[in-house]
């Protein structure tokens, strides 16, 4: 969220005679509300504190607020009335105070009435086709509405974005070569059934941290401080309409952010590894995730940078993460395919942005539709996806396996087709099709480049 400088006070007075008078011109106003506005030196302060304390929270594992009246979890928010308006309260700067004054360094003090509401453009359209319900639990649009904290909670954590970390971590496992079932069809040298129990016990660990816990927190934090571009893109999301408590956030964050780092290290002792690789890539995860969402750096205001962040979320992290658990990552390849991958992820991510072009150019997001025109960004799309996988079936042949490069080259065919057939025409209007159609054949070759590396013999080679 781009959040602007304060205006003199003789604009501001202009301002506000053209505002009673009816002829301040619609770019200065969202739903009739001026813009909030904090001053350049508060704003500053705020970035600061928030930054160390997210920094030093990750780096120690410890949470390190006191559960004092003005402190960020005991501090009840009231929750917004209106459904369809996000209100953002600075009533700090009501009473007369800078951050440095006030009890705490909770950016919005939602204890007051807000004056600059940001109306967002209509109630969520429940699905009519019997899946609301289902829609409410996965946090995707057409979701019924439910007062029900816990759902909202599970809302909140987006479920359907688990599924490519959870297949990450199966890619990851299958790379390691090393990963054993209880009884293998194909294998008769596999089938310790206590050894496939314990395999199958840490993969569903690693599964549950890399999807209710990291991207949970990930998704919540990012609706956190997406709250004014939800209510204008999606004001049915659980903060701008009011269904949580913005207090009640932030503890979720907290307890998904150390939970799952406290779960990554236990994942580290049960491997028995000397040193904590899945500690360490949880942090180093957790730490994008933040600096993605969260001024000053909000990654996802640059079209590239945010977009290969999010395809390195959901590709290369999980893929080292299920690696490391069964595993070593001790060759280059084995960092270098993952990262290709991300690259083709960054052309899945910009999809997700077409829909949003709108609300990420009012509020300033330089996401690549808006700095490329969505013209341009389907072709960056298209390319960065199906140049990358072609790059991954050239090493795999020059590796000596022909039949995995082969089958990657089939799986892309049908990715070009539904490019050149949904994608390319209309992104905007195609973009969910386009996703459910051509992204399966996507991330079975994933997993079939995982599976070749996990029984390839490299010997000396990298």
């Amino acid at each position: 969220t781009t959040l602007t400088h304060s205006s003199p006070p003789d604009e501001r007075e202009q301002k506000k005679e053209k505002q009673q008078s009816g002829t301040i011109p619609s770019s200065e106003c969202i739903g009739n509300q001026p813009p909030f506005r904090l001053c350049e030196e508060k704003q500053e302060k705020m970035k600061t504190v928030l930054s160390s304390a997210m920094l030093g929270a990750m780096a120690s594992g410890t949470c390190a607020f006191s559960p004092s009246a003005g402190s960020f979890i005991a501090r009840s928010a009231l929750k917004v009335n209106s459904p369809t308006s996000l209100k953002m309260i600075d009533g700090n700067m009501k009473r007369g105070k800078s951050f440095s004054d006030s009890e705490s360094f909770y950016p919005f003090d939602t204890a007051m009435a807000s004056k600059s509401a940001l109306s967002a453009k209509g109630p969520n359209s429940e699905a009519d086709d019997g899946s609301s319900g289902l829609r409410q639990l996965l946090g995707v649009k057409g979701a019924s509405e439910t007062k029900d904290i816990w759902k909202i909670r599970l809302q909140l954590t987006k479920p359907v974005t688990w599924i490519p970390l959870v297949w990450g971590v199966m890619c990851g496992a299958a790379a390691s070569g090393n990963y054993h079932w209880m009884w293998n069809p194909f294998d008769p040298n596999d089938r310790d059934v206590m050894l496939g129990a314990t395999d199958a016990a840490k993969g569903l660990v690693a599964m549950i941290l890399a999807g209710p816990f990291l991207t949970g927190f990930t998704q919540t934090i990012n609706d956190w401080y997406d709250k004014e571009i939800d209510a204008i893109n999606e004001p049915y999301r659980p903060i701008p309409s009011g269904a949580i408590s913005e207090g009640e956030v932030i503890a979720q964050i907290w307890i998904l952010l150390l939970g799952g780092l406290g779960i990554s290290y236990g994942l580290d002792v049960w491997a028995g590894h000397d040193f904590p690789v899945v500690f360490a890539l949880s942090v180093f995860g957790s730490f994008i995730s933040y600096i993605y969402s969260a001024p000053p750096l909000k990654l996802k205001q640059n079209g590239w940078a945010g977009n290969y962040a999010l395809g390195a979320s959901y590709i290369s992290l999980p893929w080292w993460c299920g690696q490391a658990v069964f595993g070593e990552l001790d060759r280059p390849v084995f960092w270098i395919l993952p990262i290709l991958y991300s690259i083709a992820g960054l052309g899945i991510a910009i999809v997700n942005d077409f829909k949003s072009v709108e609300g990420d150019r009012a509020m300033g997001l330089n996401s690549l539709p808006v700095a490329f025109g969505i013209d341009g960004a389907k072709w960056i799309c298209a390319g960065s996806v199906t140049l990358t996988q072609l790059g991954v079936a050239g090493y795999l042949a020059s590796i000596g396996e022909t039949a995995y490069g082969a089958g990657i080259l089939a799986l892309i065919l049908p990715q070009i087709y539904f490019q050149a057939t949904l994608l390319i025409p209309d992104p905007v209007a195609n973009d969910v099709k386009y996703q459910a159609q051509s992204q399966p054949f996507f991330v079975f070759g994933i997993l079939a480049t995982a599976l070749c590396l996990g029984h390839h013999d490299f010997g000396d080679l990298a």
